[in-house]
């Protein structure tokens, strides 16, 4: 399939439906509808090793198309602490030594909440003894588009500031939500219905940038067909 193939399909380098459906939503408006990687059972796992969210990003978004032969979206988010070096960052998901890629986290969704919990005890515990004010902190999410021969055509990055809290406050969402303080708002993530959430979270914000970008993506290769 050439590159310049139109854009009417994509596919998205992760497993979970749900996720799927949000995006597709999305970009329905735009004419294009996205699939998850579940949709092509002989696509492997594609393995998370980048030292950035950029890169792993990338690589998804690449080895997807590739794999494929589609038109596909790779994204890679979590959180960096600034007292902390950035840490977790990349690591965000198995900060306490739990396993791995997106993929691998949906396949055992039932063990979330204590991993979640074994991360967020190390996080707090990383920040004991800095003063609150010290506490700043990022969600980032990074977003790669790629053609169908794995060229990148769009990558861009989103975040969301707040303050890493010691007390978890709320139940909504998962990771490290009930502890990232959003100031303006003074309500953790975790207290935040999702409906706010979906506006102004980091992988919110990064799909609202790659929407207008897609939509003029779209319009040149319709012009170049």
């Amino acid at each position: 399939m050439p590159a310049s193939s139109p854009l009417t399909e994509i596919v998205l380098a992760s497993r979970n439906r749900k996720k799927s459906a949000e995006i597709d939503e999305l970009l329905r408006p735009l004419g294009i509808h996205v699939r998850p990687v579940s949709d092509f059972p002989d696509v492997p796992d594609v393995i998370e090793d980048g030292d950035t969210f950029a890169a792993n990003a990338a690589k998804k978004a690449v080895e997807v198309a590739m794999q494929t032969g589609q038109w596909a979206i790779g994204d890679d988010s979590g959180l960096m602490v600034d007292a902390l070096g950035g840490e977790p960052g990349v690591y965000s998901a198995r900060y306490a030594g739990e396993p791995s890629n997106d993929d691998a986290l949906d396949a055992c969704a039932a063990s979330r909440p204590s991993r979640d919990a074994a991360n967020n005890a190390k996080l707090v515990a990383a920040l004991r003894g800095i003063p609150p004010e010290r506490r700043t902190a990022r969600f980032v999410c990074n977003v790669a588009v790629a053609d169908p021969r794995g060229n990148i055509r769009l990558q861009l990055e989103a975040t969301c500031r707040g303050r890493i809290v010691d007390e978890a406050r709320g139940t909504n969402g998962f990771g490290y939500d009930p502890h990232f303080l959003v100031p303006e708002l003074h309500r953790t993530f975790g207290e935040l219905p999702p409906v706010v959430k979906r506006h102004i979270s980091h992988r919110a914000r990064a799909f609202e940038r790659l929407v207008p970008l897609l939509a003029r993506l779209h319009r040149e290769l319709r012009v170049e067909s």
